[in-house]
């Protein structure tokens, strides 16, 4: 079963980034139908459904790559915010994050070290904090 799987989709396109974000939408969607009374809101969900495997299958890959490369650049800013969001949360488990009190750099102190001086490595002033 699986080969056969893997020979129909020999030369599709497959699941990229906007696929993904087309079938969460088309769910999204869908749920929301069952909560309200419009059935238009139904029919909305499952064309984006049907267009997100329509690209999965589709073979036309330059058509397919162009839209998802439209995709990332829209939403661009709102994942570097994510990831930076995530990557500051998995960092104040080990450490302190700090800005600088006259050019508000930021620096990062690993925690536990008590009552430490810091020096700014962009304009070399020297504050005390609590690490």
């Amino acid at each position: 079963m699986k080969e056969k799987l893997m020979r129909f989709m020999y030369g599709r396109y497959g699941v990229d980034s906007f696929s993904k974000f087309l079938v969460g939408i088309g769910f999204a969607v869908a749920i929301i139908t069952m909560f309200t009374k419009w059935q238009i809101l139904s029919y909305i969900g499952w064309a984006v459904i049907i267009y997100a495997y329509f690209r999965m299958f589709s073979k036309n890959h330059p058509r397919r790559y162009a839209e998802n490369q439209a995709y990332l650049k829209r939403t661009a800013g709102i994942r570097t915010a994510f990831a930076k969001l995530k990557y500051n949360m998995k960092q104040r488990k080990t450490h302190h994050i700090y800005g600088c009190p006259s050019c508000r750099q930021k620096i990062r102190i690993p925690r536990g070290k008590g009552k430490i001086e810091i020096r700014c490595p962009k304009c070399s002033t020297t504050f005390i904090k609590r690490s």
